[in-house]
């Protein structure tokens, strides 16, 4: 199987340019050299997670951060609640939790993204015995997503109405060719 070939971007390319200096037969080889854990942390769409080995890892499934190169179309949700399409909203923060990220899908999917696109998640909760609930929806929605997106979990006093127990809202990135 031939190499696998870099990804694009003004991060690469700045990637690229030091290795020629480094070690100019490596193009096309970059795990060749000292640059290859740099390369593997970046995702065939050029977004990198950011989780320097200076700090403690992420409590769960998420990333300490998102590196978006130059030439994406930025995407932000507004914070959505547990409210069906019918109106109603169920007891349960799990189940709440899923409406919102099912929400989430159809506003990325406007815009030509997927979950995968996302590159930060904001999410509140009015209570921590309903961290869990939300916490197992986020887990399930990015189930099949390689690259994670940062991630922020607020507790809150409240929202506009007493039955809601989540809001989720998040940014995402689209290369500006799909948006």
């Amino acid at each position: 199987m031939p190499p696998r070939r870099p990804p694009s971007g003004v991060f690469a390319q700045s990637l690229l340019t030091y290795a020629r200096f480094a070690h100019p037969l490596s193009i096309g080889r970059v795990q060749s050299f000292e640059l290859a854990p740099v390369f593997a942390t970046l995702q065939p769409c050029g977004m990198r997670e950011l989780n320097p080995k200076t700090i403690a890892p992420p409590f769960a499934r998420y990333a300490h951060g998102v590196e978006v190169p130059a030439g994406y179309a930025l995407v932000f949700t507004s914070g959505q609640l547990g409210v069906s399409e019918g109106g109603s909203v169920p007891e349960d923060a799990d189940a709440q939790a899923t409406i919102c990220f099912g929400n989430i899908d159809a506003i990325l999917g406007e815009a030509g993204a997927t979950r995968a696109d996302v590159v930060r998640i904001n999410a509140f909760v009015t209570d921590r015995k309903y961290m869990a609930g939300y916490m197992a929806a986020r887990d399930r929605w990015l189930a099949d997503v390689s690259r994670l997106p940062a991630s922020t979990l607020v507790i809150v006093n409240g929202f506009t109405r007493a039955e809601f127990k989540v809001e989720i809202e998040v940014i995402a990135a689209v290369p500006a060719a799909r948006a």
